[in-house]
């Protein structure tokens, strides 16, 4: 059985040009007819992944490759098609994902971690290993709105990383933080394909994941 399969997949979202109510409250005469767009981000995919291989999507900005993992990671569902993932997903689709601004790093972990189906005592057995991985131990007790960008995806990818799961779903993450971050990222998702888990890694060009993917 495939580790991911995707048959006759399509996305649509409604966009609305509504005003927002306080404009339409103030300037009733201005406002015109609720216009709503219909907008395709995926039409008719199919995809197949073998379970343990590890596959790139590379696109530009608004090709779809969000809702793509979205979809395989069950966080939105397909307007038509069919989707089968084999065992459990993890995703790290985005900075703040599953975080929230005014919670502080070390509540953040347990809230993400819950998100991505660990139980609180998991994550306490966990947290030392989580807080050394991410190297943001002065910052724990700090909410996260205090965090730069590269702050955030140490810990997202941290917990990410402690996470089971069969198949985990990466989305245009890997190009923020420094070099040694990035290498550290680079070595665990290695780790990952060596013990066999399903990788599926979009990005914009192919040199943010070349050393790790099958194919693209």
């Amino acid at each position: 059985a495939a580790g991911i399969r995707l048959r006759g997949v399509s996305k649509q979202f409604r966009v609305s040009h509504e005003k927002p109510a306080l404009v339409r409250g103030l300037l009733p005469r201005l406002i015109h007819p609720l216009r709503v767009e219909r907008h395709w981000a995926l039409r008719d995919v199919d995809l197949e992944i073998d379970p343990g291989s590890s596959v790139g999507v590379i696109g530009p900005n608004g090709s779809g490759k969000t809702t793509l993992l979205s979809v395989i990671a069950g966080i939105t569902q397909p307007t038509t098609g069919t989707v089968q993932v084999a065992g459990k997903v993890a995703a790290l689709l985005s900075l703040g994902s599953g975080f929230h601004p005014e919670l502080t790093g070390v509540e953040n972990i347990f809230l993400n971690g819950m998100l991505l189906g660990m139980t609180t005592q998991e994550i306490r057995k966990k947290l030392d290993a989580i807080v050394a991985f991410s190297q943001l131990d002065g910052f724990l007790d700090a909410p996260l709105q205090t965090y730069s960008a590269g702050m955030q995806l140490r810990l997202g990818f941290a917990v990410a990383a402690h996470t089971e799961f069969d198949v985990l779903v990466i989305d245009e993450v890997m190009s923020v933080g420094d070099a040694a971050f990035q290498a550290q990222c680079l070595n665990t998702l290695l780790a990952f394909t060596r013990a066999g888990k399903t990788l599926l890694i979009a990005a914009q060009n192919a040199e943010a994941f070349r050393p790790l993917v099958d194919r693209a």
